[in-house]
């Protein structure tokens, strides 16, 4: 039992329509005996093959070959081998949606907003692979981003996985040695680049960071560079650059590569602030579930649900966003500095984009409380039911004021995990109690 204060109890309508609820109903229904989540958790790690196997068909994931076991060597952690004989595709899941309802809301500081529903999401990225099969991008070659969070970055890395590609990204404001540390490590065939960005109202050109990186990196055969900063970049002195509207011209139908359950989908990066950043590669499978049970279970994300984070596309963040799209929810995409035009920028995102579940960092929340920022009261939130908080420890006076002066009916979810895993060790409980200072509960699995 906490000793700490009380700050929200689900009602009991909302536990009754928890998809955690309904995860517990359908495992009981095939033999299990689970009560609450402390049974959950305890069943979920005894019996680790039941549990992922059972979550595999209850979030419905999208294989066109079914296991031949669950697990070889299950007691080697790490060494374990998961769901042997699978064959799975990571973006024909995240594109099992194709009507018209809203996947993507993308903002920045002053781009137009751009919006793409699931169908035209498909098309894009239809567009998109055609363009990398005809580079010549096969299963396990890299492409990597230098890019920005917007609608493109999600094209390309659906894109390029969806070949079988192992995709790679590194944010705008890296400078050239950053993303050459990077980069050069994992020799990547094709690049997608912004040509700029923009941070707290100043324009930020890159094109001659890009063209480094280009020369030090021999493996990159082409760079399709994305018009962020203006409309029609100048690209003559991008070595085989291509403009974005150029690469996407045409289209054939989308395939997707099929692939063993571990086959490499993402790389990323340890910080590096003891030598060279180190790679660490996720797979296809334990991606997509993980992140499936993180959405689903402990963030209890729905259909309907409107998902922000706020995120570059240097951090695992991104990636934990993008995958939300296997959920068919609405994904809010954000560029640029939080308090741009001004310190209330991101509540009333919030408000006009009626964002049900809004996560940040717990800097944020700092930043907020010491400007005196009071969106409870100056925007309407009524739409957001659940608060994502992680980066950092949320302190127990970030606690006070989300309850205080963000929103009193509002489920708090401090996260905490990894870069090393792509996820979180512990996070929260959509049927338990937020107190004061705590975290909710530690992962299932």
């Amino acid at each position: 039992m906490a000793n700490n204060k009380t700050l929200w109890i689900p009602s009991e309508e909302s536990i009754r329509q928890a998809n955690l609820t309904t995860f517990i109903e359908w495992v009981n229904r095939r033999g299990g005996s689970v009560a609450d989540y402390v049974s959950l958790y305890q069943w979920s790690i005894d019996h680790p093959d039941l549990f992922w196997s059972h979550f595999w068909e209850f979030s419905g994931i999208i294989s066109s070959r079914k296991w031949d076991r669950i697990v070889d060597n299950p007691d080697a952690m790490p060494g374990a081998s998961w769901f042997p004989g699978a064959r799975l595709n990571f973006a024909e899941n995240l594109l099992k949606f194709k009507d018209d309802r809203t996947a993507i809301i993308a903002w920045s500081e002053d781009r137009p907003e751009q919006k793409l529903t699931y169908a035209e999401l498909n098309r894009e990225v239809a567009r998109c692979a055609s363009f990398l099969k005809a580079s010549g991008v096969e299963a396990g070659d890299r492409v990597v981003g230098y890019i920005t969070n917007g609608v493109e970055a999600v094209i390309a890395m659906l894109a390029a996985t969806s070949l079988g590609a192992v995709w790679s990204s590194c944010s705008p404001e890296f400078g050239a040695k950053g993303v050459l540390e990077r980069f050069m490590q994992i020799e990547p065939k094709i690049m997608f680049a912004v040509d700029g960005y923009r941070y707290n109202g100043k324009r930020h050109s890159i094109l001659d960071r890009v063209q480094s990186v280009i020369q030090s990196i021999p493996s990159i055969e082409k760079t399709v560079i994305i018009p962020f900063l203006d409309d029609s970049p100048e690209i003559s002195e991008v070595s085989n650059g291509i403009a974005w509207h150029d690469a996407l011209m045409n289209s054939s139908e989308l395939e997707f590569e099929q692939l063993p359950f571990e086959h490499p989908l993402f790389i990323m990066y340890s910080s590096g602030t003891t030598g060279t950043p180190k790679c660490i590669v996720h797979g296809v499978g334990g991606s997509l579930i993980q992140h499936l049970k993180e959405h689903r279970l402990h963030a209890d994300l729905k259909r309907d649900d409107v998902l922000f984070f706020f995120t570059t596309c240097g951090w695992m963040m991104w990636n934990w966003l993008v995958s939300a799209l296997a959920s068919g929810s609405t994904l809010v995409l954000y560029d640029g500095s939080p308090f741009y035009p001004a310190r209330n920028a991101m509540w009333d995102m919030s408000e006009r984009l009626g964002i049900s579940i809004f996560g940040t960092s717990a800097r944020f929340i700092s930043a907020c409380a010491k400007e005196g920022l009071t969106p409870g009261k100056d925007q309407d939130l009524s739409a957001m039911r659940i608060l994502l908080s992680t980066g950092s420890p949320l302190a127990p006076e970030g606690f006070d004021y989300v309850y205080q002066n963000i929103k009193e009916d509002v489920q708090l979810s401090s996260m905490s995990g990894g870069t090393d895993i792509m996820g979180c060790f512990v996070m929260g409980n959509p049927v338990g109690p937020v107190y004061r200072g705590e975290i909710q509960c530690i992962a299932l699995g």
